[in-house]
């Protein structure tokens, strides 16, 4: 996969702060059938995984976290960042390499003991998906995997969510 995705991934330098190396998704969303084949990609990896739902993070975790719901035919549970969510909700704060966020998701997004497979376009430190896990087992639900497209391998996120979740992060390219 990394021969057919990374030509499709843009550097933007000093985004959203000077220092980051921002690693651009939208060019490999124009390509209609590699945007296809990333959604089989990870669907094959975990259709024999008991999955019960997708979860995703706002905003480009969505576009593939829906796909691949659709893909699996499973509920897609939005996970939203901080004041975006109309109804009951629990919140979640933690650190990104370049700041703090908060993430939330709404209290009844899943029953307890729900296989839940969270997704993102790229792991980093782990700041992000680590938030996003604890919220369902806070809901009593359980991180049955992790997917992204994206792993920035010299960043600790791979190792903490092995460590924290005890599943092995699925990613279709490493940087």
């Amino acid at each position: 996969m990394d021969t057919i995705l990374k030509p499709l991934l843009r550097d933007v330098p000093d985004f959203p702060r000077p220092g980051i190396l921002f690693k651009d998704i939208t060019p490999l969303l124009a390509n209609p059938s590699v945007r296809q084949k990333v959604v089989d990609s990870i669907a094959l990896h975990f259709r024999s995984q008991q999955i019960e739902a997708v979860a995703a993070v706002e905003a480009r975790g969505f576009i593939f976290g829906t796909l691949i719901a659709q893909e699996l035919d499973l509920p897609f549970i939005p996970i939203r960042k901080a004041g975006k969510l109309p109804s009951k909700k629990i919140t979640e704060h933690y650190s990104l390499e370049y700041g703090d966020a908060a993430i939330e998701m709404h209290v009844d997004a899943l029953q307890p003991g729900t296989r839940v497979l969270l997704h993102d376009d790229l792991l980093a430190t782990g700041g992000t998906a680590s938030a996003a896990g604890n919220m369902i087992q806070k809901l009593r639900g359980i991180v049955a995997g992790y997917s992204f497209v994206i792993n920035l391998s010299f960043l600790p996120g791979n190792s903490l969510l092995k460590e924290k979740f005890g599943v092995e992060p699925h990613f279709l390219v490493s940087f």
